[in-house]
């Protein structure tokens, strides 16, 4: 069964970037294009997107979304099979109901000033904390990455590293590029934990390095030989080092537990960190729990 990549797009440039950039990732799978336009209301006020097609905004329809979203992905790669729709209901509910029989689904970073291009809106922490397959929400100035695959992925690990889905995403991903992998275990000694003893200073530090080594070492221990693969175990707040690794990443890998039949918010608050700030685009991947 070919499972499509789902790209939401609203007919800002953020979701075009985001066509363009599924387009890359499609071909890369060898999978289609699915591109959905959702929203209650019919049409959409969008200067750029109305001087693109030489109309009022008030004249720029869904179904002009929807089928300048589709020239754009047939531009950018003409062998990848491109479908759209058009469904009239909150983007929130129906890009989740898409994640069920999606190999993946992509959104574009919204906004039109700077700092809103700087956060990700309520439709992207929405989908992403909720989707049933892997999310990808592109973030900063490096859309385009995926067609280069000049640059490495991240993976970020956490203190229970059995996000295996995330894991098995991020070595796929290495693989279709054929970049290396860069794996991160942040870890911390808690305050309480130090001591002033001279024959034990800096043991309690000691210990929680090892044990994030031996963390992750175990997250990694399944993956294929053939895969270049960085360890990198770091001292900080979480956020902090896979925000800093993001400066230079092509992609930035998080796993996000889901609980069944739990419907408030599933992202933690890492995830949420790097999909509000991350330098490069940031990939979701949900773990059943």
């Amino acid at each position: 069964m070919d499972l499509p990549i789902v790209v939401g797009v609203d007919g800002s440039e953020p979701s075009m970037r985001a066509v363009d950039w599924a387009a890359d990732e499609a071909a890369l799978r060898g999978a289609s294009l699915r591109l959905v336009y959702a929203s209650l209301w019919e049409r959409y006020e969008g200067t750029s997107l109305a001087q693109d097609l030489g109309k009022p905004e008030e004249q720029v329809t869904a179904e002009d979304i929807a089928a300048t979203a589709a020239r754009r992905a047939h531009s950018r790669r003409p062998d990848v099979k491109v479908t759209t729709d058009v469904l009239p209901e909150e983007p929130e509910y129906a890009l989740v109901r898409e994640s069920r029989t999606a190999t993946a689904m992509v959104l574009g970073s919204r906004g039109r000033s700077s700092l809103a291009e700087a956060l990700l809106g309520s439709v992207g922490v929405t989908v992403a904390g909720h989707a049933y397959c892997p999310v990808i929400v592109l973030r900063g100035s490096h859309d385009n990455r995926v067609r280069t695959g000049a640059r490495r992925i991240v993976l970020g690990v956490g203190e229970k590293p059995a996000d295996a889905a995330a894991v098995r995403f991020a070595v796929e991903e290495a693989q279709r590029r054929g970049v290396p992998l860069e794996a991160v275990r942040a870890w911390r000694c808690p305050a309480h934990e130090t001591t002033d003893h001279p024959l034990k200073a800096g043991e309690p530090a000691r210990l929680h390095k090892e044990r994030a080594v031996e963390e992750l070492e175990a997250a990694l221990q399944d993956v294929p030989a053939d895969v270049e693969v960085h360890r990198r175990t770091v001292e900080g707040h979480a956020r902090r080092v896979l925000l800093d690794a993001s400066a230079d990443a092509g992609l930035l890998v998080v796993g996000a537990r889901r609980r069944e039949g739990h419907f408030g918010l599933q992202l933690g608050g890492v995830a949420h960190a790097v999909l509000h700030h991350s330098a490069c685009p940031v990939a979701v991947v949900p773990q059943r729990a």
